[in-house]
């Protein structure tokens, strides 16, 4: 996946929040912060809250790189 969300892991660091802190004060279910942990998709309305409960852009919470050439 091109999308990444190290942006928010940074975030917490900064605001001295665990994931199971963010779970629990948005109401995410622990797949949800288990399939961020990996880099995989989550539904906009996941980016949504976090975005509205940090009141912040959704660059701050993930980030997009491009994909890399597969090899021929």
């Amino acid at each position: 996946m091109p999308f990444n969300y190290k942006p928010l892991w940074k975030m917490l660091i900064d605001r001295d929040m665990s994931k199971e802190d963010l779970r629990v004060a948005l109401r995410f279910s622990p797949t949800t912060i288990a399939k961020m942990g990996r880099d995989q998709n989550v539904s906009l309305d996941v980016i949504d809250k976090i975005c509205s409960h940090f009141s912040c852009e959704v660059s701050d919470v993930l980030e997009w790189y491009p994909h890399r050439p597969l090899d021929s």
